[in-house]
């Protein structure tokens, strides 16, 4: 263990408003064996998320006073680790968890609630689906759309985001369960192709077409189901197509993170005038269908009835300019980085 060197990514500056590279500072520091009660983990992969941006923020960006970064710390993230060094009862050596991490390659951890680890079970695919499918994105998709959304079969389903790594999910989830028609939303033509290579009805391509007139068009009975990851223009846009007790599940807001003012939405009475719901949501407060959600999607995966869209950057170094890209709709599907070397594993 001497020799190994753990690399981070630290926070040097905050946002102002948008991300740069100089918000962050490479540091390197000798490697610690566990004590007991401790595990010392390898991180494979890494989670990127637009809502990193809040965790740099001095306020949060009104999202969790509990997650602002110091100055120096280590920037907050999600990941794919390998128990390589244990002191501690619950887990062996050879153990892949996924959980707080932060962005290092190596952790020392006494595996706390606050970290929100989670053991993986061994399910013979790549570990990387622990950040993807079978992992927080995965149950915010699941149990959004199934907890929050309660989708019946034949429900008109509208999902934002949709090339997106939780709404590309959503897409395929509500096909499975035999709603009809799903309508994705997506920016560009690449994207829009891959979200209805997914199974879903129709595409709107929000950079190119009038999102109000196409949803009418596809949906001119309006929709039951509005699954919302960018907030903004099209959660207003969309709120004006509701049937009576439609669904609007809250799960994300990309396009207001970097603003420099708040979003206004104007026309929330139509909510109270078609009885709908307007449902926020947060993966956390779901733990209890976890198991659920990893047990069905993993057969999904393995039945060939769900692909779970991945944009996988390569090496450590990569991570701040990897997050960056998020907020300019770089990616297609969730993006993670692969910060450990040598091939991929299953487990």
């Amino acid at each position: 263990m001497e020799n190994l060197i753990n690399k981070q990514w630290t926070l040097h500056s905050r946002p102002d408003p948008d991300v740069i590279l100089s918000n962050f500072k490479y540091t390197e520091s000798p490697v610690q064996y566990p004590k007991k009660g401790e595990v010392l983990l390898k991180i494979h992969y890494l989670n990127l998320a637009p809502v990193m941006r809040m965790y740099m923020m001095a306020d949060g960006g009104g999202y969790s006073t509990e997650s602002i970064l110091g100055i120096g710390d280590v920037i907050h993230g999600r990941g794919v680790a390998e128990v390589i060094a244990s002191m501690h009862d619950s887990y062996q050596v050879g153990d892949f968890v996924q959980g707080q991490v932060g962005w290092q390659t190596y952790k020392l951890s006494s595996m706390t609630k606050q970290e929100k680890f989670r053991k993986m079970s061994p399910r013979k695919l790549p570990i990387y689906y622990g950040l993807s499918a079978l992992g927080m994105t995965g149950y915010s998709a699941y149990c959004g759309f199934i907890a929050r959304g309660e989708p019946k079969e034949g429900d008109a389903v509208l999902v934002s985001g949709a090339a997106g790594g939780v709404g590309s999910l959503v897409i395929q989830i509500a096909k499975a369960l035999g709603c009809s028609p799903v309508i994705g939303i997506a920016g560009g033509q690449e994207k829009c192709a891959i979200v209805k290579d997914l199974g879903a009805d129709a595409v709107i391509d929000y950079k190119t077409e009038n999102v109000s007139d196409q949803i009418s068009a596809l949906l001119p009975d309006g929709l039951d189901v509005y699954f919302d990851n960018v907030g903004g223009e099209i959660l207003e846009t969309a709120l004006g197509h509701l049937k009576k007790s439609a669904r609007i599940v809250l799960c994300g807001a990309i396009s207001e993170y970097a603003r420099k003012e708040p979003f206004s939405l104007k026309n929330y009475g139509l909510v109270r005038q078609k009885g709908a719901d307007l449902r926020g949501f947060f993966v956390y407060n779901h733990p209890h269908l976890y198991e659920e959600a990893e047990t069905r999607i993993a057969q999904w995966i393995k039945e060939g009835k769900l692909r779970a869209l991945m944009d996988i950057e390569e090496g450590f170094t990569n991570v701040p300019q990897s997050l960056i890209g998020l907020y300019t709709g770089s990616n297609i599907g969730k993006r993670i980085v692969k910060v450990s070397e040598g091939p991929e594993i299953n487990y």
